[in-house]
C-alpha cells in the first residue's frame, strides 16, 4: 500500500501529534549530550579568564580554569573538547614554528587534560593561523605580493603540528586549513611515528564564510589577518558539488570523520555528505551563529533554550553525528533536566 493512499478525513496526520506520548513514539531525530563537542579557548598563565566580547558567556581560560570547565563537561556527559589556543603575539612568526613546539601551549594542555580526565576526548585544531604573524592558515612566500598561501610547503608544517599533538596525547587531530593533500600527509606522519590510533577529523567542507568573525577575535588572529581573506583555500559558499569532492578526497587519504563548517547555513551540505558517504559526519555551529542567537536572546527577542535546542536538533535532522557548539554546556544541562 502506498503510504500516500487515503485522504482526509480517513487520514489525519494530527492524530499522532495530539499527545506527548505519541509525538515521542514517532520522533525521528533525537538530541543528547553524546552529540555535543565543546570548543574551548586556552591561554597561558594561571587563574586567567578573559571574556570574549563578541561571544557573550564564552571565555579564554588558562589551563587551571580550563580543567574545571573540562570536569564540568565530562560530568554532563559531553564526550569531547575541541581545543583552540590563544597564542602570545611574541610567538607568532611568518613560519609558524611555535605550532609544533613540543613544549608549546597546546601539547602542555593536551597532556594535562589527558592526565586529569583520561576518558574525555581531546580534539586539537591543526592549522597555522593562531601562530602566523600574517593570520593565514599556511605559509607564504615573503616575496609574493599577493600573499598566496603555499600548499605543499604548508603540508610539512601541518604534519609536524599534528605529530606534536599526538605525541602529547591528543585523541583526535582536526586539520582545518583546507590545503590539498593535508589529510594524507598527516596520516602518513602519524602512522610512521606509531600513532595509528590517533583519529583524523577533517574539516573537509570548510567555507570562506563571514560567520567566523567572533572566533578570530577569540584566538587573536583577526588583527593579523587584517583586510586579508581566505578565499584562495576555503570553499566558495556558492558550491555544493565541490564539497562532495573534498570529502571524497579526505576519506581516500585516511580521514576517520569529516566536518562541514559553518553549520546552520550549510545544513544542505551536511545532508548531501551524509547521504553520499554514510561516514561519521560533523558540523560546527560557529561563533557567528552563536553570537546571533545570544544577542537575540539577550534582547528578549528569542527564547534562548528553546531556540538553541531547536537549532541543534536541526543538525541531527540533517544527518550530523555530532555538533561542535559553544552552547554545549548549557545544552547538555538543559537536556538532563
Amino acid at each position: 500500500m502506498n503510504i500516500n493512499d487515503g485522504n482526509f478525513p480517513a487520514r489525519r496526520l494530527r492524530r499522532m501529534r495530539r499527545d506527548d506520548f505519541s509525538r515521542r513514539l514517532m520522533r525521528e531525530s533525537l538530541l543528547s549530550a553524546d552529540d555535543l563537542i565543546l570548543p574551548v579557548f586556552v591561554l597561558e598563565g594561571c587563574g586567567r579568564v578573559e571574556p570574549v566580547a563578541s561571544m557573550p558567556g564564552v571565555e579564554r581560560q588558562s589551563l587551571d580554569r580550563l580543567l574545571l570547565t573540562a570536569e564540568r563537561a565530562f560530568s554532563l556527559g559531553i564526550p569531547a573538547l575541541a581545543l583552540f589556543p590563544v597564542v602570545d603575539a611574541s610567538l607568532k612568526t611568518p613560519g609558524a614554528e611555535e605550532a609544533w613546539n613540543p613544549e608549546g601551549l597546546v601539547p602542555r594542555v593536551v597532556a594535562a587534560l589527558k592526565k586529569e580526565l583520561p576518558e574525555l576526548g581531546v580534539i586539537t585544531d591543526v592549522a597555522l593561523d593562531p601562530y602566523t604573524s600574517h593570520g593565514q592558515d599556511g605559509l607564504i612566500d615573503p616575496d609574493d605580493r599577493r600573499g598566496y598561501v603555499l600548499n605543499d610547503e604548508t603540508l610539512e608544517a601541518l604534519a609536524k603540528q599534528a605529530l606534536a599533538h599526538a605525541q602529547a596525547g591528543a585523541d583526535v587531530v582536526a586539520p582545518s586549513d583546507m590545503m590539498d593533500g593535508r589529510v594524507g600527509r598527516i596520516r602518513s606522519a602519524l602512522d610512521a611515528a606509531g600513532h595509528i590510533h590517533t583519529r583524523i577529523l577533517a574539516y573537509s567542507a570548510k567555507y570562506a564564510s563571514s560567520f567566523y568573525g567572533p572566533f578570530r577575535d577569540a584566538v587573536g588572529s583577526a588583527g593579523n589577518l587584517g583586510k586579508g581573506n581566505k578565499s584562495t583555500y576555503q570553499m566558495d559558499p556558492a558550491n555544493t558539488d565541490e564539497a562532495l569532492r573534498e570529502v571524497a578526497l579526505d576519506l581516500a587519504e585516511g580521514a576517520d570523520m569529516v566536518m562541514v563548517k559553518p553549520g546552520m547555513p550549510y545544513l544542505d551540505i551536511v545532508r548531501r555528505v551524509k547521504e553520499s558517504f554514510r561516514v561519521p559526519t560533523y558540523a560546527y555551529q560557529v561563533s557567528g551563529e552563536f553570537a546571533m542567537l545570544k544577542a537575540a536572546a539577550q534582547n528578549g527577542w528569542l527564547d534562548e533554550k528553546a531556540c538553541v535546542l531547536e537549532s541543534l536538533l536541526a543538525f541531527k535532522r540533517a544527518g550530523a553525528d555530532g555538533i561542535l557548539t559553544y552552547f554545549a554546556l548549557d545544552a547538555a544541562g538543559w537536556l538532563r533536566n
